[in-house]
């Protein structure tokens, strides 16, 4: 074999390798966080994600029911404060059985969008706030109170319940998913 054709070859297997480099540096550059056993990738939406987890089957049932998944799929920013169905199973018994019929649409809605603030807020930007002793506006309109307990990121609601932040920091397309533990009442 020529050094020319030794040479083409090798430059060829060169530019392969270091493509092949570029895309799986592109892939793990996505940062992805599991959450209830599927990955959330940051290229995907807020709804797009949330589906997968069988940690939310419980809140996507309800965000289904309220009609927010077109809001959740949009623009946004949003930051979402993602109960998981441990967190609805909290709640009394009978309560997302009867919060999820049509006739309950409204009050439904209303729990909903106060686990939503408008803009992309990191774990960083919460603590930040908790050291202020801060509040944050929900879509709902209401507030909630953010506190620290260690490292956790602690919300306290409008009847005095408190949620602990269990996986923050999942980034959507559209904003950021912290996972709590309990559901917050308005």
């Amino acid at each position: 074999m020529s050094r020319k054709l030794v040479a083409a070859a090798a430059a060829g297997l060169a530019v392969i390798a270091v493509t092949g480099g570029y895309a799986s540096a592109q892939m793990t550059a996505e940062k992805i966080v599991q959450v209830g056993g599927a990955p959330m990738y940051p290229s995907k939406n807020i709804i797009q994600n949330a589906v997968n987890s069988k940690d939310h089957t419980t809140l996507v049932a309800a965000v289904k029911a309220a009609g927010l998944v077109d809001t959740l799929s949009g623009p946004g920013p949003f930051t979402v404060f993602a109960p998981t169905n441990a967190a609805f199973a909290k709640l009394p018994a009978g309560a997302v059985e009867t919060l999820v019929k049509p006739e309950n649409k409204a009050a439904l809605t209303k729990i909903l969008t106060y686990h939503v603030v408008a803009g992309r807020m990191s774990a960083a930007d919460l603590m930040k706030k908790a050291r202020m002793g801060a509040t944050l506006t929900t879509v709902e309109g209401e507030t909630l109170k953010v506190t620290a307990k260690g490292s956790a990121v602690m919300l306290t609601d409008a009847k005095g319940g408190m949620s602990k932040v269990t996986i923050p920091n999942v980034n959507q397309s559209n904003g950021v998913i912290h996972v709590v533990d309990t559901v917050l009442m308005p």
